[in-house]
């Protein structure tokens, strides 16, 4: 099957979806199809073959962040090309309500179309002002997928329709065969956190706090960071007896990434809010690293209701340190916490979620009946 799949993000800038359109792209290739992504990217960005530039992207304010869109009469162009070119069996856009290339690329394609739902939020103004706009290119639309129950709850409430539910997914075995750092964890305990240190729904400042409130008690603790950000910011919100006891990454590749939560006896997922999945989640328990995340109702479905990960009171430093104290003080309780995350990750591994997917492209591709409407068969 030909698939034409479109990032709405820019491809060099690490995210949750640029990441799944990567994955489902090279599993869906290892399946042997032909796919070709189109994104946003600077036109002498380095880029895998099957991956095409649509222009630069410009920083946009969407869904408590900043993504870098692309959306214009160059942008417009390229996508018609590309699918004039591709000749595509199907098209799956991701995140078509966001003004970027899936919005272009569901007005401009002639063939079915497939949508897949990651954003949540519990109102959005700008989504029901953009409502009728989108109305004309959600019509379009043959199938939808959403990432997560929230996802298909926002998708329910500000756009109408409903979804199939198909997870994000995580390629197991990149994860669980990685080799530590050198030097990490070490023996007076190692936290992790990986993520945007400048976006504040991320919770990496409520971390610092619990940092160093625990750092008090224990003199061997170290923190590592890995994620876009600079090491001398992080370097100041800290006091200066504990700068040497915090590495800061930056911004790592996948395989850098897998040895980074390999490195840490816990992996600490901070975040405040804006969530609707949780795929740092799924990649530290593939790391076989015990996760402990805020209390977001993304969180504890990945974490099974804290069966494959501890929880946290969200926003709350003070439980965070003592929740995270309280672990790296009993192993056989982190043994437990990484072995169950470990077994769920393995529900999430892209081989299975791939071909999930595939399964909607089937469905839409041979039928005229909407796959939304189709009860969902899969795992």
């Amino acid at each position: 099957m030909k698939v034409g799949l479109v990032c709405p993000y820019t491809w060099d800038v690490p995210g949750g979806v640029q990441a799944h359109v990567h994955d489902l792209a090279t599993a869906l290739i290892a399946l042997g199809h032909d796919v070709s992504v189109i994104t946003p990217a600077d036109d002498d960005a380095p880029l895998p073959p099957y991956v095409v530039s649509a222009g630069r992207a410009v920083p946009v304010p969407y869904n408590g962040s900043v993504a870098r869109l692309a959306f214009g009469v160059l942008s417009l162009g390229r996508v018609r090309r590309w699918l004039r070119e591709g000749s595509f069996d199907v098209v799956h856009v991701h995140e078509p309500a966001a003004p970027s290339l899936s919005l272009l690329a569901t007005w401009a394609a002639d063939v079915p179309i497939i949508a897949t739902f990651h954003t949540s939020v519990s109102r959005s103004r700008a989504m029901a002002a953009a409502y009728s706009i989108l109305q004309t290119a959600l019509e379009k639309i043959s199938g939808r997928i959403a990432v997560s129950e929230a996802a298909r709850r926002t998708l329910v409430e500000h756009l109408g329709g409903d979804a199939v539910l198909i997870p994000n997914g995580v390629q197991v075995s990149n994860f669980a065969t990685a080799r530590p750092l050198p030097d990490w964890p070490g023996d007076g305990g190692a936290i992790g956190f990986l993520g945007r240190i400048d976006e504040p729904r991320k919770g990496f400042p409520l971390l610092l706090e619990a940092f160093q409130l625990m750092a008090e008690q224990r003199p061997g603790l170290r923190l590592l960071v890995a994620g876009p950000g600079d090491a001398d910011d992080v370097h100041k919100l800290l006091p200066a007896e504990l700068r040497s006891r915090v590495r800061v990454l930056g911004l790592v590749s996948d395989a850098e990434k897998a040895r980074m939560l390999r490195s840490v006896d816990l992996f600490v997922a901070p975040n405040t809010g804006g969530e609707s999945f949780g795929i740092v989640l799924l990649e530290a328990m593939a790391a076989q690293t015990p996760v402990l995340a805020s209390d977001l109702d993304a969180f504890r479905v990945v974490l099974d209701d804290g069966e494959a990960g501890a929880l946290f009171a969200t926003g709350d430093a003070v439980a965070l340190a003592e929740a995270a104290g309280a672990l790296l003080d009993d192993r056989d309780r982190r043994a437990r916490l990484a072995a169950s995350g470990a077994r769920r990750a393995l529900d999430y591994d892209w081989s299975t979620v791939a071909r999930d997917i595939i399964r909607v492209y089937e469905t839409v591709a041979h039928s005229s009946v909407r796959a939304a409407t189709l009860p969902y068969q899969g795992r």
